[in-house]
């Protein structure tokens, strides 16, 4: 079974409830920077949001 790679918004911002999942580790963390950064006005780097906020399931 493939691992995916899983962002749960409402880790990092208590009032979103956008999930992101995705085979694809680096389009994961693409998206959730691009969507923190659009949505939220905050800026992660790709390292912070690997170790902070990314699971594999």
């Amino acid at each position: 079974m493939a691992k995916a790679h899983k962002l749960d918004c409402e880790a990092a911002e208590a009032d979103c409830r956008f999930i992101i999942q995705s085979e694809n580790e680096t389009e994961a963390i693409e998206l959730a920077r691009d969507h923190m950064k659009a949505v939220h006005g905050k800026e992660f780097s790709d390292e912070e949001l690997q170790e902070k906020h990314l699971q594999v399931v």
